[in-house]
This record gives C-alpha cells, structure tokens and sequence, in this order.
C-alpha cells in the first residue's frame, strides 16, 4: 500500500504476460501494457495490512535489516516494475500475511494518514488532477429517512424560492412536483411544465431528473442536486452526465447537502471518473453548497434585486481545500 508503506495481500498470477493497450490508469497511451490476470490469496482490511516499519518485518526483510527507520533507501526495491524479492523475503512477507488472515494483531490508520491513501492523481490530456477512491464500504447509497425525504423537499422548495424572487423560471423534476409545491410557501409563479430546450431526448431526459434548475430565458443558468444519502453519488452522477452529454454547456452545477456530507461530496466528487470529462474535471466546475448557508441567503432582505452570481459567495470548492 503506497503512501502508508504498508503489506496488505498476496494476489497469485493465473495468467499472462500478455499485452493489453487498453488505458488503466490513463485516459490515452496507457505505458503500463504488459499486464497479467491475478486472483487474491489474501487481501486484508487496511486496519490489519503491517506497517514495513514494524519489526516483525523491518528486522527480517534483507533490504530494510540494518537501516534505520527514516532511512528511504529501501524504498528503491519497491518503486520499480518486475524487481524480485528474494525467496526468503517473500516467504516471510506470505507467512506474516497468511497469519493475518484468521488472527494477528491490528494495526489502527490514522485517519489523516488513511486520506492520504485515497488520494490519487489522474494524467488528463491538459492536466493531472487529484481524486479519491472512496471506501465501497461507505459508499452503498441507504434510503433516505421520512424526514430526510420532508427535509430533501424543503431544501428544493427552498430553492426554487430563492431562484423564483431572483427572476429565474424554475425546474423541478415531475415526480417531485407536488411535494416541492407542498413546502413553497407564498405566492410564486409555478415552475415549468416543460423544458423550453433544444437538445436531444438522452440530454433532455438526463436533465429532468436533477432536483432543481434555474432558467433565465431559455437558457439554464444554475442546477442542483440535492443529496440526503450517504453516497451523494446519483446526484454527482447526473451532473457528470449532463457534462459528458453536452460539454460545450455553459452551467454552474452544485450539490446541495447538510454541513455533515460536506467531506462525502468533496471526496466523491474527487472520484477518477469524474476527472476525465472533456470540459473539466467535475471537481472543477461542481461545488458544495450546504442547507444552511442556502437557508441564510433565503433571509437577504433585498433578494429580488441580486443576480444568481450571489451564490458565488455562499458555495465551496473541492479545489478550494
């Protein structure tokens, strides 16, 4: 495990070398194409992988044994493609990870030092940009509560409200239409029966789901997804598909989520296959906007005479951190 020096699986080769050109870990001229199929023997949890520093491992590996432990020069061993261990080496890595298997001892990540483990870079044709690869564990999407759902509505109603007093035309999904209308309160033009849009039915289908938008004219101006779940994925997934339907769309795209997912959406957003849309990273062109700072810009006493570029003082960037 790079990053936290850490053993934490052995996987058995079940076939190759053989070549494969087709991009892993590049959008194009992927370098790495002599590949093999493997199959795990081990594969530990990230709290029982062992620390190359532990002594159980640093005092019997010949290329760590003498060194001290700030000492990197071990490191050399590692870094390169195909370098063999030695017999002896390996088969004291096996016997220490075999024996992790059904016992061993733990060995608890900080969790700075887990982030860092997440935390990846990805080569665009332009850039290389940083993004995570969230726990899956964390990232099986749960139903939303009964009144995570009332409070979903609210935050769209609220919303809709916001970009309503500000001259926009509103947009909320069908399904979510009378719910929206039951949590918007006073007098309000009602939103858009249908959108006035020239696109193809995949881009226009694609944009009817997300939770509210934002037209000036016949032009969207501003979308947002609301997000009450653990994963905050579906909403990011549909930005990310509007972009990769439409690049040239010329859109501000937000999450809307309770301050406690700020960290979820930031880490989801940094996800590699939201790095590789042809516009921009989605990193770059999404941002976080939390229920309670849309519930403060509701309170602005002088609304219906500020543009939708207030939001730019209320929103925070995956990049921004």
């Amino acid at each position: 495990m790079t990053k936290l020096s850490r053993w934490g699986g052995i996987l058995e080769v079940v076939e190759g070398p053989f070549i494969d050109e087709k991009p892993v870990f590049y959008p194009e001229a992927d370098p790495f194409v002599v590949r093999f199929r493997v199959k795990p023997s081990v594969w530990l949890p990230v709290e029982k992988t062992i620390p190359i520093h532990e002594n159980v491992l640093w005092n019997a590996l010949s290329f760590t044994n003498g060194l001290t432990r700030s000492d990197p020069g071990w490191t050399g061993k590692l870094r390169s493609s195909l370098v063999p261990l030695s017999e002896e080496d390996g088969a004291t890595i096996e016997r220490l990870l075999v024996a992790q298997v059904d016992g061993g001892k733990p060995y608890p990540v900080n969790p700075e030092d887990y982030k860092k483990l997440t935390t990846h870079r990805v080569r665009r044709a332009d850039k290389d940009v940083t993004v995570t690869v969230p726990d899956e564990k964390e990232s099986a999407e749960k139903p939303a509560t009964p009144l995570e759902a009332r409070e979903s509505l609210q935050i769209q109603a609220l919303l809709a409200d916001i970009g309503s007093r500000m001259g926009m035309r509103i947009w909320v999904p069908r399904a979510d239409k009378n719910g929206v209308l039951g949590e918007w309160k006073g007098e309000h033009p009602p939103p858009l029966d249908r959108l006035p849009l020239n696109y193809d039915e995949t881009t226009l289908r694609t944009i009817e789901q997300i939770d509210v938008i934002w037209l000036k004219g016949r032009a969207i101006t501003r979308a947002f997804e609301v997000e009450h779940t653990t994963s905050v994925y579906s909403g990011l997934l549909r930005m990310a598909d509007l972009l990769a339907l439409q690049p040239n769309m010329d859109i501000r795209l937000h999450i809307v989520a309770p301050d406690s997912r700020r960290e979820k959406v930031f880490q989801e957003i940094r996800r590699p296959v939201f790095s590789l849309l042809d516009r921009a990273p989605l990193s770059e062109v999404c941002t976080f906007l939390s229920y309670d700072s849309l519930r403060e810009l509701a309170e602005q006493p002088h609304l219906v005479h500020l543009s939708d570029s207030v939001l730019d003082e209320y929103e925070e960037t995956a990049e921004g951190i």
